[in-house]
């Protein structure tokens, strides 16, 4: 089963939105209150929901889209159930399910930015141990994370060794401009070691190394004198050069050879020679008439499979119109960046809005990415205090929904610092972060299907993906260097300081490696460990 229902640009024109509409609210209004745990968690309930029990998309169609969602930019989750909406019911009620998704979790945060700019410079210190054994079981829910996804990165030596360049150059340096330079440099790395450009001159170039082509030299003279001893006259005039027969040589001796191998022994004498090259020629013959009664019998097309036009992702949206979108965004994105760097000074929600679109245009991997770009976005920039930063970093993890909701409540916060309206930071906040994966995630639909069996985009993607991995790596040891917060530590100190937050932290790991404890519980395991000590120590 393919798609239930289609859609498309007319159908915006249609009024039958009703609908369409009470479909998207009957089936999705619950989601945004209930799907806890984080983007591995949230694509199960998806799948579960969507494609077992109601059948909009089949199983083909629904990993297609968890490919598209991951291999881009922006909330992996939230695009999945975008895309499953935009499918099935169409372009507006696929954005209200979104809003369905990420409207409840965005409330919470608003909510919790005005308490915390209304809170003094300092809180009790039972406050403080909560918080602090939330941020020791976030660090170890954010290192499990990183582990996972980089069993599924790492296919070969090329990804192992990006993820491991993506979380060291992650570590050595910061900027705004920083990250979206390692990923690029990832893909360009990735395209050129998959097309082996760089063999040639290094093959050339190992060639001219005088100890390489002595070796050389010695190894092809026990070979020629083994031909000489033989007596033997071979057409090739170096003997290392010979390359194997790509057919068997067939004997009585071994009535039934393994095809293709190359041959056993040299011919010796003329009459050998002889009988090889007529053993040859039967062997090609059987061999042709092997070849011609498999494909006979054979069923299977020899060409590329053709994906059914129902399972195709750009059924209803050209290719054409994919690209138009994502020119159109990136231009949009051009002329936020260009206006941000002329205004002298820019205002600050400006400022705000596009380091929050830059943030969600770059950001590879989800939520756990998020963590570090943020805090070097907004925590950097002053706007936001680290105290406060780690507050709604620890509260985040309970909430259901989007991760990304974090954007709203660092965008309330600068808003209210600033004097302004923490509402209008707040949703400065919610469209900087989701629009670019929305967007870019509408058109790839289109174009995914025409691009996605070009080796270069394949190769390019894998080297993205691998960097994006050894980002979360990255936010790992940035959240273990701030997670202890206390009477004296309000900027935040690392973990390591006292042996508790390290055993917090890798009980929240083994918890969820070993045992299956999912985000929500173990943060609340870590709050209790954090009142437990504060109950011992004081």
């Amino acid at each position: 089963m393919g798609v239930k229902r289609s859609w498309g640009w007319d159908s915006i024109s249609e009024w039958n939105l009703g609908p369409r509409f009470w479909n998207t609210i009957r089936y999705t209004w619950y989601l945004g209150f209930t799907s806890f745990g984080g983007p591995p968690v949230h694509f199960k309930i998806f799948h579960d929901r969507f494609v077992t029990r109601l059948e909009w998309i089949d199983e083909q169609m629904y990993q297609e889209l968890f490919s598209v969602c991951q291999a881009f930019s922006g909330p992996g989750s939230t695009k999945m159930l975008y895309c499953i909406s935009l499918i099935h019911d169409g372009f507006l009620p696929a954005v209200l399910g979104f809003l369905i998704w990420s409207i409840p979790a965005a409330i919470g945060m608003l909510g919790l930015a005005i308490g915390v700019s209304n809170i003094g410079d300092t809180l009790p210190r039972i406050a403080y141990a909560l918080l602090s054994g939330l941020n020791a079981a976030t660090v170890g829910i954010i290192a499990l994370a990183a582990v996972q996804l980089a069993d599924k990165a790492i296919t070969d030596k090329l990804t192992r060794v990006l993820v491991f360049l993506g979380a060291a150059a992650g570590l050595l340096y910061n900027a705004l401009w920083y990250f979206p330079i390692l990923m690029l440099a990832a893909a360009i790395i990735a395209v050129i070691h998959d097309f082996r450009w760089l063999h040639p001159p290094v093959k050339w170039v190992a060639s001219m190394v005088p100890g390489r082509r002595g070796s050389k030299k010695r190894e092809s003279i026990p070979e020629a004198a083994a031909e000489q001893g033989a007596g033997v006259e071979l057409n090739q005039p170096n003997s290392s050069q010979l390359a194997p027969e790509p057919e068997p040589t067939t004997t009585s001796s071994s009535p039934s050879p393994p095809a293709k191998t190359a041959r056993q022994r040299l011919p010796l004498t003329t009459q050998d020679t002889n009988t090889d090259a007529d053993d040859q020629a039967a062997a090609d013959d059987d061999d042709d008439h092997h070849q011609q009664s498999t494909t006979d019998q054979d069923p299977r097309p020899t060409s590329s499979r053709t994906v059914p036009t129902s399972h195709q992702l750009n059924k209803h949206l050209t290719w054409k119109t994919g690209l138009l979108i994502i020119v159109l965004f990136l231009a949009s994105f051009t002329a936020v960046m260009v206006l941000r760097g002329v205004l002298q000074p820019p205002p600050l929600l400006y400022r705000l809005f596009a380091n929050m679109y830059l943030a969600g245009t770059i950001i590879f991997g989800g939520g756990p990415v998020v963590i570090p770009l943020l805090r070097e976005y907004i925590v950097a920039e002053g706007w936001v205090s680290a105290r406060d930063f780690l507050i709604g970093l620890a509260i985040i993890q309970g909430f259901p929904g989007p991760n990304f909701n974090f954007a709203v409540y660092l965008g309330a916060l600068t808003a209210s610092g600033a004097g302004y309206s923490p509402v209008l930071g707040a949703v400065l906040g919610y469209l900087g972060i989701f629009l670019p994966g929305l967007v870019t995630v509408h058109g790839t639909v289109g174009v995914w299907g025409a691009i996605r069996g070009w080796r270069w985009v394949r190769s390019a993607l894998r080297g993205v993906n691998a960097a994006a991995v050894g980002l979360i790596y990255t936010a790992v040891y940035r959240l273990w260097q701030i997670g202890w917060i206390d009477e004296g530590r309000e900027r935040g100190s690392s973990l390591a300081d006292d042996p508790w937050w390290v055993v917090v932290t890798a009980t929240s790991y083994v918890g969820g490696c070993w045992f299956g404890v999912s985000p929500p519980v173990a943060c609340v395991c870590g709050a209790l460990l954090g009142l437990v000590r504060y109950g011992v120590v004081g």
